[in-house]
């Protein structure tokens, strides 16, 4: 199994320039895909065993994580690579890689594209049971965690995919979105800026938990959205031991500290209100 997930994720606020708020939304939706029909027979079986609903068809499995809410969707789909794109060039004490030349960063014009969704992070109300149901029952492998709050999930080589963090009520926090490289985070992020300042939620940084440069932004509806670059990848499972985190290095190795509505959406308590209304 190895596919980066797909996000259906309606904001529970409607799509507008206004962004001096962060609107938690709901993921409704997360697609994963497979290669082989063996493994929908695998996670099939791996959900039953967990005492998990499952509705199966020839070409996937679908399956409800009741503490995030979030309706998982696994099917057959083709392998994904993306093209390689060229190294930057780096002037280093006693390294000259380009003589004579300006750097690369400063001379790109055109719009950074993000190349691929690389992974999301869901709230839920029951964290344990969320890891398990992503890992013993889908198949997710665990990267890092961070006790009692958070545990980092891949299904492919990217560090993670999905991330299930403790909160008091299922909601997506945000979706990532890989660039080339670090300037081509500082490139869009700024482009952003530029359009709205109000969108700036979190960076420059690096986080210390995939390695990844980070800056946060707020998309048009309000929910957080972030750009990254050079995560850390693991080809062999056997060559990497999941580490476990505490305090600040489990937000970030260096960069500006998180603001408060980081780490609690200001409109958290909004959202339990309408989940326990529901």
């Amino acid at each position: 199994m190895a596919r980066t997930p797909a996000v259906s994720a309606p904001s529970t606020a409607a799509s507008s320039s206004r962004s001096d708020t962060h609107h938690a939304g709901s993921c409704s939706t997360l697609g994963i895909g497979v290669y082989d029909p063996d493994d929908l027979d695998r996670v099939a079986d791996s959900l039953h065993r967990l005492g998990v609903e499952v509705e199966r068809s020839t070409a996937s499995v679908d399956s409800n994580d009741p503490g995030t809410g979030v309706r998982v969707h696994v099917e057959i789909a083709p392998r994904i690579a993306s093209d390689p794109s060229p190294a930057p060039a780096y002037n280093r004490p006693g390294e000259v890689t380009r003589p004579g030349a300006r750097a690369d960063a400063v001379l790109r014009d055109g719009p950074v594209r993000p190349r691929k969704l690389g992974h999301v992070v869901l709230g839920s109300t029951d964290q344990e049971s969320s890891q398990r149901f992503f890992t013993d029952g889908i198949g997710l492998k665990i990267s890092d965690t961070v006790p009692g709050i958070a545990a980092f999930l891949r299904c492919s080589t990217d560090h993670h995919n999905v991330l299930v963090q403790s909160a008091p009520v299922g909601f997506l926090h945000h979706t990532s979105w890989q660039v080339d490289d670090v300037d081509e985070v500082g490139r869009g992020a700024t482009a952003m800026l530029e359009a709205d300042p109000r969108r700036h939620v979190w960076g420059l940084g690096r986080h210390a938990i995939g390695s990844n440069f980070f800056w946060y932004l707020k998309d048009p509806a309000g929910n957080f959205s972030e750009y990254y670059s050079d995560i850390d990848c693991i080809i062999d499972d056997a060559l990497w031991t999941p580490g476990v985190w505490e305090g600040t290095r489990s937000l970030y190795q260096w960069g500006p500290p998180p603001p408060p509505s980081f780490l609690a959406p200001d409109d958290l308590a909004a959202l339990m209100t309408g989940a326990h209304s529901a």
